[in-house]
């Protein structure tokens, strides 16, 4: 039996927005983290869809919607923050950011990325993670951090096809 992930499930994403916004507030309060105006910002406009948003585009709706004339290092250090702090994740492949499902525990992040909706999918597989730092070690590496991107069609596009 398959789930159909959040992503392409009728929701709102208002709930999502808020949510996600709920667990930064609790979780900059317990280690005693600064999330500014602007990093919770950025963090609503990466939570509005479940596509992954680059930096330009985050700077472009900032400049549109909100009439702030940020530069695009102020943005980085905003995203750099939440990444560090586990809020958002990077798609290297697409270089952009996308929150992060469980901000809550520390975890590496694995992707299902359409490659025509472009709408991004976060798994949490410990067997895949486990996997690849048993694999590395094998080989006398040492895994500090791993993002898994696989590129696809999601159910929706293959439907729609």
């Amino acid at each position: 039996m398959s789930i159909t992930p959040l992503a392409h499930r009728p929701h709102d994403h208002s709930h999502c927005v808020h949510s996600a916004l709920s667990e930064a507030d609790a979780l900059c309060t317990r280690q005693g983290l600064r999330l500014t105006a602007l990093r919770r910002r950025v963090l609503e406009l990466v939570w509005q869809s479940h596509k992954p948003l680059g930096a330009y585009d985050i700077l472009a709706v900032l400049s549109e919607q909100d009439g702030r004339r940020a530069a695009p290092p102020t943005v980085y250090r905003a995203l750099d923050f939440l990444l560090e702090n586990g809020l958002v994740h990077r798609i290297a492949s697409l270089n952009a950011f996308i929150g992060c499902s469980h901000p809550e525990h520390a975890h590496q992040g694995q992707f299902l990325i359409c490659r025509e909706c472009h709408v991004a999918i976060e798994l949490e597989q410990d067997s895949i993670s486990d996997a690849i730092i048993n694999s590395a070690k094998g080989v006398g590496f040492s895994v500090e951090t791993q993002t898994v991107e696989i590129v696809g069609l999601c159910a929706n596009c293959r439907s729609a096809a």
